[in-house]
């Protein structure tokens, strides 16, 4: 019932073109994800719930009010037709504490804590997808000082903030918040480039999420001894993790390259350089998780080099994610 109703309100979101059909889909989205944070019943995911709840339902609530200046304003409720800049200014805020952008971005790395892996993936990729939708559809009429001063600060802080976790989920929540700010940055002037950068982001984190909830791991303590379940899947592990990083001639390095060239021709070259300096940062972290789990070895006797116990078995669909993240 809950991933029925999460399709379903994705899919209003997506296809509405009133104020009050899209925040509908929103609030279905936000009501069936609750279930399955909360489904461990341990008190650290009920936190997790209610933090989730409290910021959605005051996000939703917010986006209804710009939308209702908007059409006070204007009298029609077209999405496309955001023409007030008051209602820019608080759909822009409304939608960014739905994502996760800075400074709205406290309550995702604890959400994420909080919830199992498969749950995570769900929070860091599907659930995004309407949000990011109806900033594509107000673009035109979005301020770009204002995406642009977020995007910047999303890139710095899910830099700077990764670098001290040494949970697994918090790292995946910072890179989350990371990599929404190159999509922000480039929201107002090509679109589609966000999409493409949403697009290639989703199919380098799924496989990541996916492979630590085989290998069972949630923190790098147990990242280094990973290797030893199933060594192939961690060795490739290394280069998703690389790839979501941005390094050529990975598949991560494709959007931000794009996204360079077009700030270039905006004539934006000191905020292309800062923000790919920032992204510097990204990669430190990414490097020590790789290393964590492909290069180091922890001290052990020789009798436990080999986890024989564990289940081998690791799924089709895993696998044709990782080729495609690394390709």
């Amino acid at each position: 019932l809950s991933i029925t109703s999460l399709f379903l309100g994705s899919t209003i979101t997506i296809t509405s073109n009133h104020w009050i059909m899209a925040w509908t889909g929103l609030e279905i989205n936000t009501l069936a994800i609750l279930p399955l944070i909360s489904k461990s019943h341990h008190p650290r995911a009920i936190e997790a719930a209610t933090k989730y709840f409290l910021v959605q339902a005051a996000a939703s609530a917010l986006l209804l009010f710009s939308s209702m200046t908007n059409a006070w304003y204007t009298g029609q409720w077209d999405i496309t037709q955001l023409t007030h800049p008051t209602s820019c200014m608080l759909l822009t805020t409304a939608v960014s504490i739905k994502l996760g952008l800075v400074p709205f971005h406290f309550w995702f790395p604890e959400v994420l804590q909080g919830t199992s892996l498969t749950t995570g993936l769900l929070l860091a990729t599907a659930l995004k997808f309407p949000p990011i939708t109806l900033l594509l559809l107000t673009s035109p009429s979005l301020n770009p000082t204002l995406l642009t001063i977020m995007a910047v600060a999303s890139t710095a802080l899910g830099g700077w903030a990764g670098l001290n976790q040494t949970q697994t989920r918090k790292i995946l929540a910072f890179s989350s918040i990371s990599h929404l700010g190159w999509m922000a940055i480039i929201l107002v002037y090509n679109p589609k480039l966000t999409l493409i950068t949403f697009y290639l982001y989703c199919l380098m984190t799924i496989p990541i999420f996916l492979t630590l909830n085989t290998i069972k791991t949630l923190k790098l303590t147990t990242m280094s001894t990973a290797w030893t379940k199933i060594p192939p899947l961690t060795a490739t592990l290394m280069l998703m993790l690389l790839s979501l990083a941005g390094l050529p001639p990975l598949t991560g390095f494709l959007p931000k390259w794009l996204i360079i060239q077009e700030l270039t021709k905006q004539e934006m070259t000191p905020t292309a350089t800062i923000i790919a300096l920032l992204s510097l940062l990204g990669l430190f972290f990414y490097l020590r998780l790789a290393y964590c789990a492909t290069i180091t070895l922890p001290p052990n006797s020789i009798n436990h080099m080999k986890q024989w116990q564990t289940n081998k078995s690791t799924k089709m669909f895993i696998t044709t994610f990782i080729t495609l993240s690394i390709m």
